[in-house]
């Protein structure tokens, strides 16, 4: 059976490069979502594999959504995606509890190296 990913980013072409990297390596995207406030509503729904969380969104930032996705399930692997590379927020991503980190703009293989790595496939 697939992997099954839930794929958060508020830019809807990150979202559709995202989702072609995974079905092309066999993951099923079971859901997206463009804030951290639908993440944490989709995730509570689809209870994916594995979230692929993009950090600077409105409504709820990544970071927020990442906490309330580990309150709900403390084994939740989420891999945060950010254009900001700042070692802050790479820091704060970490401790709240993400598995991993792909700095935007990413090569195809970083992202199925995190995501393989992190599933522990």
């Amino acid at each position: 059976m697939a992997n099954r990913i839930l794929i958060v980013d508020d830019a809807a072409f990150m979202r559709m490069m995202i989702r072609d990297i995974l079905t092309k390596n066999g993951y099923e995207v079971v859901g997206e979502a463009q804030d951290g406030a639908q993440a944490v509503e989709k995730f509570k729904e689809l209870r994916p594999d594995l979230v692929t969380m993009d950090i600077t969104m409105p409504e709820m930032d990544g970071i927020a959504a990442l906490k309330e996705i580990k309150k709900m399930d403390g084994g939740a692997k989420v891999i945060m995606c950010s254009a900001m590379g700042q070692q802050a927020m790479v820091i704060d991503a970490i401790q709240a509890g993400a598995k991993d980190f792909i700095v935007k703009p990413f090569q195809a293989d970083r992202v199925i190296e995190a995501i393989s790595k992190t599933l522990g496939v």
